[in-house]
């Protein structure tokens, strides 16, 4: 199989990560199965996936769910994710991989296909690391809110103004927001969810700092205040918050 180099920078593989359309894909693996995953995934499914036209954004380990793999892929528009898609899975790399891989997964159905709230991650200066490098120590947490009755849009804003300036008072450095794209999936082939979500992506120095930062906004009442809002529109019922380490090719990192 022809890959570009995994130390080329990811500027010159891509010149701008595709971000127009994001799926979060949460994997439960069979026990003791994730390292194998995540070494396939590293060595096979990163060039490949991004030759078909899409961007592998981020991979993850999530740190409180030891079979679980969580990872991010970009795409241009919805045509261009059911081109990219269908070049992919009916295309050689994932034909003489897919036993492997599949071999790992108990469960990747759990998706949500997302559009950005805002300008998306900044990629400016990033490189796509080797697959001899280390793993850094930085931990993402991306908070899932299931929406019920209030608007995407609606909460979008109310996020903006309420939600986010405690965040960032707590000791959050913002990633992105994103929320579920009201259009249909264009390849089912591949399952997404159809219930309503927002979520936001924040990045912090270790575990420690994230520790911190739920202590700090446990105090500021930005629980109390989500809960409020709970009981007024019935608009965020649930809450969902994943600690996740970036693998070692991790582009988000």
């Amino acid at each position: 199989m022809s890959q570009s180099s995994p130390s080329t920078p990811f500027t010159e593989v891509l010149s701008s990560p595709f971000q127009s359309i994001v799926e979060l894909r949460r994997y439960r693996l069979h026990p003791d199965r994730r390292e194998d995953l995540i070494d396939l995934f590293e060595r096979e499914f990163i060039e490949s996936q991004e030759t078909c036209g899409m961007s592998v954004l981020g991979q993850f380990r999530d740190l409180d769910r030891p079979d679980d793999f969580v990872w991010l892929r970009g795409f241009a528009g919805m045509q261009q994710r059911a081109e990219a898609l269908a070049a992919f899975y009916d295309g050689p790399v994932w034909s003489a991989h897919k036993d492997a891989a599949n071999a790992t997964m108990e469960c990747s159905d759990d998706v949500h296909l997302l559009r950005p709230c805002g300008p998306g991650f900044d990629f400016v200066g990033a490189t796509r690391p080797g697959l001899s490098e280390q793993a850094p120590p930085n931990l993402l947490a991306i908070t899932i809110i299931s929406l019920k009755e209030t608007k995407v849009n609606d909460f979008a804003e109310l996020f903006d103004s309420t939600y986010n300036p405690l965040l960032v008072q707590a000791g959050a450095s913002p990633l992105g927001t994103f929320a579920t794209l009201d259009m249909p999936n264009n390849y089912p082939r591949l399952p997404v969810r159809t219930d309503r979500a927002f979520i936001w992506i924040n990045r912090f120095e270790n575990a420690e700092r994230h520790e911190a930062f739920r202590s700090a906004l446990s105090r500021s009442g930005f629980w109390s205040l989500l809960g409020a809002s709970r009981a007024k529109g019935a608009s965020a019922i649930e809450a969902t918050e994943l600690r996740l380490e970036p693998t070692a090719r991790s582009l988000l990192r």
